[in-house]
């Protein structure tokens, strides 16, 4: 069943709290609601999924240890059919709970115990990011390097003509990479363009994403390390000579 806490009108940004602790679900509650936000709730995994369907959220905050169905797996499910932001939320904090977060397409991660400020600070960059990124109405044309296609209008790419499942996240540094092919981009000019000059996040983060982004390439065709590290600097995209 769908826990509304707040109804106004039908351009209220929407978030699908997922937490089975109630002291934080109440909490989050109030938060968002004095922030503007309408607020829905679910309990468990399946309930999250079921409410996703039903309400079509902005956003989603999305515990990782859940009944019946845990984070990563509605994470993993929600991800197969909308590019939805989600910020994983949970009491652990360490680097391979981040990592596994983000590697099945969460756009944040926030540790339990957090501040309620900068929490939503983090909602409204992924809202922000999602709101521009589908801004504009210049063309933007495909992106081709070797048997890379990025295509920014249908927001796909293509390797060797087969399609592969990038998140968000991925899209927009492989987008900002291969348009500066054969050039260094700097690590903060990377977080800037993805994650937003507001970003409270660990620049490990940018990493995670980075190997996230290799391992596809090299599992779809691409058997050259296409992105370099520049030590000290960012990130390098090789251009294909023949490109």
């Amino acid at each position: 069943m769908i826990s509304q806490t707040q109804s106004k009108a039908n351009d209220q940004l929407s978030i699908l709290i997922v937490e089975d602790e109630i002291s934080f679900v109440d909490a989050l509650a109030v938060g968002l609601k004095r922030e503007g936000f309408k607020v829905y709730v679910a309990k468990d995994g399946q309930q999250a999924l079921a409410n996703f369907d039903a309400v079509n959220p902005d956003a989603i905050l999305l515990d990782v240890m859940l009944p019946k169905i845990n984070g990563i797996d509605v994470c993993k499910t929600i991800r197969l059919k909308s590019q939805v932001p989600i910020i994983m939320v949970s009491a652990k904090s360490s680097e391979m709970d981040t990592v596994v977060g983000l590697e099945v397409g969460a756009d944040d991660y926030v540790a339990k115990p957090y501040r309620m400020y900068e929490l939503i600070a983090r909602i409204r960059a992924v809202m922000r990011r999602k709101s521009e990124s589908g801004v504009g109405s210049k063309k933007q044309k495909p992106v081709i390097i070797g048997n890379i296609v990025l295509d920014p209008e249908i927001h796909t790419i293509k390797i060797d003509n087969r399609d592969v499942f990038f998140t968000v996240k991925e899209f927009d540094l492989m987008e900002t990479l291969m348009s500066s092919a054969g050039k260094v981009v700097l690590r903060d000019q990377l977080i800037d363009k993805v994650w937003g000059p507001n970003f409270y996040g660990s620049s490990k983060t940018l990493d995670v994403h980075i190997r996230g982004i290799r391992k596809k390439l090299q599992e779809n065709g691409s058997t050259e390390d296409r992105i370099s590290t520049v030590r000290g600097l960012g990130y390098r995209f090789e251009a294909d000579e023949k490109a």
